[in-house]
């Protein structure tokens, strides 16, 4: 397969647009000081639903709209049952991925590989045109540029806004908050919810835009897991986050690349490669987090403390 560096690069930039979503999403709840480990079946089941309905009604738009609704529903049972209900939000969210996996796959049968609509490329004019960085960042469908402008949208809202600092501060000491008129259910809520929209978009784009299409196995089981690993990986921050992203879609299409160069090599391996350098990549960066002083400076670059209050439900007074 004779791929150019342009469009390997491109191949990257796309493929990891649901990743950046979902990740980013995921980011945002953390902040909180909220766990949603339903991301992986949240992801099918908005997948599902974003491609079924863009099948039914013609549009994609509907589609994604769908998908970010049945992302923030699932975030919705997870905020009632661990914000308000005081159960455990590791429990909850395993118990939602595995349910809405098996409801992805039970509810999207009668659709299983039937043609629907997807996301075309929509080439910005003038920009697209320009050596190198215009197939690099311009010549992408709309999803690919969403991903784009929520990578340093969230990262201007966490750093450098009133909203974003009591996001990160419930994050860290909900108690403190509550003591300063702060209502830190409230703001917990409205971050997992709107995490969970950016998860539901995260589905629509495998099904409508990157992998294309529904079916079982469906291409996108197991990102979840993943964006839940880069959140670690980036530390916690959006801008790291995102990188991680990146660095998993290269991997992804460097296992593409090496399936010819390679051929004697069967084809699973090199689609299973990236999962466990992950994993690798994840224990460098714990790695680094235990260093000090001139030690590991890249890797300690990369790492990050989680919120406080990570996981822990706040008992209002």
């Amino acid at each position: 397969m004779d791929i150019s560096p342009g469009i390997f690069l491109a191949g990257i930039v796309a493929s990891a647009a649901p990743l950046v979503l979902a990740a980013l999403g995921e980011t945002l709840t953390e902040k909180a000081g909220v766990i949603n480990l339903s991301l992986d079946g949240a992801i099918l089941l908005s997948a599902m639903t974003g491609f079924v309905v863009a099948a039914r009604t013609g549009s994609p738009a509907v589609g994604f709209i769908s998908a970010a609704g049945t992302g923030m529903l699932v975030a919705l049972i997870l905020v009632v049952v661990s914000i308000y209900l005081g159960q455990s939000q590791v429990a909850v969210g395993f118990a939602l991925t595995f349910l809405c996996r098996d409801l992805a796959y039970f509810l999207g049968a009668p659709f299983a590989r039937t043609a629907g609509p997807q996301l075309s490329i929509v080439p910005v004019p003038i920009l697209s045109d320009l050596p190198v960085i215009g197939p690099l960042f311009f010549q992408h469908s709309l999803i690919v540029y969403t991903s784009f402008a929520a990578i340093p949208l969230l990262w201007f809202f966490m750093y450098r806004t009133p909203q974003g600092l009591i996001l990160r501060c419930v994050g860290e000491n909900p108690e403190g908050c509550w003591a300063r008129g702060i209502r830190p259910r409230k703001i917990q809520t409205m971050y997992t919810l709107l995490g969970g929209a950016l998860i539901g978009l995260s589905g629509a784009a495998f099904s409508l835009a990157i992998k294309p299409g529904w079916g079982r196995p469906q291409g996108c089981e197991g990102m979840g897991w993943i964006a839940l690993a880069l959140v670690i990986f980036g530390g916690w921050h959006p801008l790291r986050v995102a990188f991680g992203a990146y660095l998993f879609g290269f991997l992804q299409m460097g296992g593409i690349l090496l399936q010819d160069v390679f051929p004697a090599i069967p084809a699973p391996i090199f689609q299973v490669a990236p999962f466990p350098l992950m994993i690798f990549t994840l224990v460098l960066v714990h790695l680094g987090r235990n260093n000090t002083g001139r030690k590991r400076l890249l890797l300690r670059l990369l790492s990050g403390d989680p919120p406080d209050a990570l996981g822990k439900n706040y008992r209002q007074a």
